[in-house]
């Protein structure tokens, strides 16, 4: 039932059966640990997070790794990256999901630094880095500004680790060189890659174009746009807007 409604978004009917369950008297194993720390990751609630963890220290299922996963990514999604690393430190085994976990949260805080570190010590232990473990480490390099290292990763991807690259992770690097003010480059990637063009890829460089007020490209990207081409042309017009106030502005 935890599971059930944790799937279906119902993350305050998941912790309604969870107390539930509790007044029953009947024990929580790992499963229900991993359905109850989700379900507090999907409201983002930390303080609501940190009374299942107390008590999965005290049942002992804190050396459980698919426990110790989950509540990495509930911390680092509430915005507690300090708990999140002390977890992920406290637990006597990692896996690659670990890895994922900790170097998501390292993305997802902008802690680009922190992410190569993970990486270095992941390749250390043995653990094989997969596609998403790529994701995280590029999407950490893209929001911290690290273009030349993030370069370096998407190409060690393919060349060192055998990853294939996917939609993911060129719509990472679209972000990573849009942000960085490559825009020429970051188009000619998505012209390159051997994916069908997605919307999000187009997306990422159009927001791109927005911060660095590049009217000429924003308008060629959004007509590239076939889904949410609303949306796409309103940005394209913040961006004239934008650009316009700048002019004023140094008039």
């Amino acid at each position: 039932m935890i599971l059930g409604h944790v799937k279906c978004g119902q993350g305050h009917k998941a912790l309604e059966v969870f107390q539930q369950m509790q007044q029953e008297g009947v024990l929580p194993n790992s499963v229900t640990f991993v359905g109850v720390v989700n379900a507090c990751a999907s409201l983002v609630v930390l303080e609501e997070g940190r009374r299942p963890h107390e008590q999965i220290i005290q049942s002992g299922w804190d050396s459980d790794v698919k426990v110790g996963n989950c509540l990495i990514g509930m911390y680092a999604k509430c915005g507690s990256m300090e708990d999140a690393q002390r977890v992920f430190n406290k637990m006597p085994s990692h896996d690659v999901v670990s890895w994922n976990a900790i170097l998501g949260g390292c993305a997802m805080h902008g802690h680009g630094n922190e992410a190569l570190k993970h990486f270095e010590q992941m390749c250390e232990e043995g653990v094989q880095p997969d596609d998403i473990t790529f994701v995280c480490l590029l999407s950490a390099c893209s929001h911290a500004g690290l273009v030349d290292e993030g370069m370096r990763c998407y190409v060690s991807m393919t060349t060192v680790y055998m990853v294939s690259a996917k939609l993911e992770h060129y719509t990472c690097m679209v972000d990573l060189l849009g942000r960085a003010g490559f825009l020429q480059e970051a188009e000619n990637m998505i012209k390159t890659m051997p994916h069908k063009q997605h919307v999000n890829v187009w997306k990422a460089l159009l927001g791109a174009c927005r911060i660095h007020g590049n009217v000429e490209m924003g308008e060629r990207v959004a007509k590239q746009i076939r889904i949410g081409a609303r949306k796409c042309f309103r940005l394209c017009a913040a961006i004239k807007h934008l650009c316009c106030c700048w002019q004023q502005a140094s008039l």
